[in-house]
């Protein structure tokens, strides 16, 4: 267990839906982290995460949030960097430095732009049936992948030399992209990186899903 966590604390509960790629990097940086913490999954078919009561947590009414003895917060990049400034561990997931935490503020906001337009899209259509463009999100993911090949090329991890929370915040849709029809084959750059991660000490992989024809 995390030094930091108080003995007497209750585990951090996690409000999740299990194929989420925003509730599974939390779920990854808690298990990283070695924090006690609680599953709650909810029935996202049946609007659970749009109850009175679960929007007390959560205003959007999205998935994940977590309490941590009374402290609530959702927003799954905003979770990793508390997680991580709350119980610190001797492996810098937040660098303080400047150069490093820009580069990894950089790859938490493509997290929440190009990952999400991209492969995170395309999953959402061939997974959950979402009325969006597929063909878009393909294209998106593309030219994503385009720009982290050559990044994973020269270095092991997005931010430099060592895993970071931009590599937990970028990993499970990216891992997961051909569940959208994405193909990771043309990026073996790429391909290693999720490797790397999933060789970590604590790693727990996402729920998979039916991996469609790749067209």
């Amino acid at each position: 267990m995390h030094g930091n966590f108080p003995a007497d604390a209750a585990p951090i509960k996690l409000y999740r839906s299990p194929k989420s790629g925003h509730c599974h990097r939390v779920q990854l940086m808690l298990s990283f982290l070695d924090l006690p913490h609680e599953i709650v999954d909810l029935n996202l078919a049946a609007k659970e995460h749009k109850s009175a009561e679960f929007l007390q947590l959560s205003p959007f009414g999205l998935v994940p949030a977590i309490d941590d003895n009374g402290f609530v917060l959702s927003d799954s990049n905003a979770i990793l960097v508390y997680l991580t400034r709350k119980y610190p561990a001797e492996h810098p997931w937040a660098p303080q430095d400047p150069e490093t935490a820009a580069e990894v503020q950089r790859w938490l906001s493509v997290a929440a732009g190009e990952i999400a337009s991209g492969p995170c899209a395309a999953r959402l259509v061939k997974v959950f049936g979402a009325p969006l463009d597929h063909d878009a999100a393909r294209n998106k993911s593309g030219a994503l992948f385009r720009v982290m090949e050559p990044v994973l090329r020269e270095r092991p991890y997005l931010a430099g030399s060592a895993i970071t929370i931009a590599d937990v915040a970028g990993y499970s849709y990216i891992a997961h992209a051909p569940e959208g029809g994405v193909t990771l084959e043309p990026y073996p750059s790429i391909r290693a990186w999720l490797a790397r991660i999933e060789a970590q000490p604590g790693f727990v992989a996402m729920v998979p899903s039916a991996i469609p024809e790749l067209a």
